[in-house]
């Protein structure tokens, strides 16, 4: 697998910053939705494999793992989980949006020990300055009694920064870490939504913090995203795959703030729901591939 694609590191990524950056310990989460919709059973292997800490599970239309879940039964599915020595630690709920959560929270929390649930925001869509300021202030005050809920599982929220949403500009992003005072609210930081904001990235790591991101991505944006693209277009997402993110200085932000959340080496296929490619094998050798990149940012 590691011949499936030329090796192609992004010219940014290794000499812009000249300091040595030691080595970081990473926690990284593996993704279900990088297998689209094959059986937990054979996944659950992969998470070893991949020399991840926990698995990401995603729901329709990315993967169906999460229904997976539903469909065997929550006591069968952490025999499942517990014969591979695998913990859920993470769900991906994006269908249910921010206020949709507490019960889902409640149901998984009695069976596994989950750390981070993911979802998306709602609000006025990617607005900046003042508008920023009181689009999060209302969000914060409409999340009370969904954190609350979270806080009482052990649970932490996070929060995508994702396009078309009010939680997109870096000015929304700076005024959460401001307003922000429960450590059961967090955001998913994604990369691949600020590839317009591509330089505020690393500032935005270090203003943030790690009490504010519970969770990122190791993701940039591609073409390959949204429409049918060659493989080699596609890929470009993930680490190591010949795009332009540096991720040396999100390393080295990431080190500053000693940072204790998850990483998820990520990428959409196109369409969702799909692998990014065909056999679990390839998947896993994909993401150890980007592993490997990042270890070479590392002194």
């Amino acid at each position: 697998m590691r011949a499936y694609l030329p090796l192609m590191f992004g010219s940014n990524s290794i000499n812009l910053l000249k300091a040595e950056l030691k080595k970081i310990n990473i926690r990284y989460a593996l993704s279900s939705a990088m297998y689209g919709e094959m059986l937990l059973e054979d996944i659950l292997p992969e998470v070893s494999k991949a020399g991840c800490e926990c698995i990401d599970i995603w729901c329709k239309v990315h993967g169906n793992q999460r229904e997976q879940i539903a469909s065997m039964g929550y006591e069968k599915a952490k025999i499942l989980f517990d014969r591979n020595n695998v913990s859920p630690a993470i769900f991906t709920r994006y269908p249910l949006g921010p206020f949709g959560l507490q019960e889902e929270i409640k149901t998984i929390s009695k069976f596994f020990d989950v750390k981070v649930v993911v979802c998306g925001t709602t609000g006025p869509s990617e607005v900046k300055g003042k508008k920023a300021k009181k689009a999060v202030a209302n969000f914060l005050e409409k999340m009370k009694p969904h954190v609350a809920v979270a806080q009482e599982a052990g649970v932490k929220i996070a929060v995508e920064n994702h396009s078309s949403q009010f939680l997109y500009h870096p000015d929304a992003l700076r005024y959460f870490g401001e307003l922000n005072k429960n450590s059961h609210l967090g955001i998913a930081f994604a990369p691949h939504h600020l590839h317009k904001f591509a330089a505020d990235i690393p500032k935005l790591i270090r203003e943030l913090g790690n009490k504010n991101i519970p969770f990122m991505y190791f993701q940039e944006h591609s073409e390959g995203m949204y429409k049918k693209s060659s493989k080699a277009i596609e890929m470009k997402q993930m680490p190591g795959y010949g795009g332009a993110l540096n991720y040396k200085s999100i390393l080295s932000s990431l080190d500053h703030i000693e940072y204790r959340g998850y990483c998820e080496i990520f990428m959409h296929p196109v369409p969702r729901g799909i692998p990014i490619l065909p056999k679990k094998e390839q998947v896993t050798d994909a993401i150890l591939r980007s592993k490997n990149y990042i270890n070479t940012l590392m002194s």
